[in-house]
């Protein structure tokens, strides 16, 4: 059966590579998993992954996609496919395959044919207008993470309004407030992924 896929998107700087650790660090205990990173022109992301052994460096595949990141995760996902095959055949009980995408903007969205679930990584830091500036990533993610809480009062930004926003925008999809920098929020971004990879796990 194939691992269970979360893909994990967001501008540049928002804090995806720094989830995708903690996640891997705090989940590894009880799921293999495996990633897979999308840099423009490097593998600085997987490089960073590696460095900080979130996983084994086995387990981590750095794509270079080139020219729009967002082709890679959307419009022409095979060389993703090719990367989590190959995962795969080299980890058979893989349970979990994360996809990092490479920083991008609010338009960015994954296939739905390379991921099972989506979440989306925005920051505090880039204002508390975000949420309502909407795009794909703010409006459809099957979860929207809100990181570095923390510098709220440094941006002047209000995370009351962010709240209201992105209830306005999403809904009733989920979102989680998070400073990954003391793990605040983490805990519940796990349990929602466990939530969806449950049926998948042999335990």
């Amino acid at each position: 059966m194939s691992a269970f896929r979360v893909g994990i998107a967001g501008p540049v700087g928002s804090g995806k590579t720094a989830l995708l650790d903690a996640l891997c660090k705090q989940m590894r205990s009880y799921v293999e998993i495996a990633v897979v990173t999308n840099d423009i022109y490097t593998q600085e992301d997987a490089q960073f992954l590696i460095k900080s052994q979130a996983l084994p460096t086995q387990r981590i595949i750095g794509v270079e996609t080139g020219g729009c990141p967002h082709t890679a995760i959307r419009e022409d996902a095979s060389i993703n496919l090719v990367a989590i095959q190959e995962l795969e055949e080299k980890f058979p009980n893989l349970n979990l395959i994360f996809l990092e995408s490479g920083g991008d903007n609010l338009a960015a969205t994954f296939s739905p044919e390379l991921v099972d679930l989506t979440i989306y990584v925005i920051d505090v830091a880039a204002g508390d207008k975000i949420p309502r500036k909407g795009g794909p990533g703010i409006t459809k993610s099957d979860l929207l993470v809100i990181n570095k809480i923390d510098l709220a009062d440094q941006v002047n930004a209000d995370l009351q309004v962010m709240e209201r926003d992105s209830k306005k925008m999403r809904g009733d999809k989920p979102f989680i407030f998070t400073n990954l920098k003391n793990q605040q929020g983490l805990r519940e971004v796990i349990e929602f992924i466990k939530l969806h990879l449950a049926p998948n796990l042999n335990q």
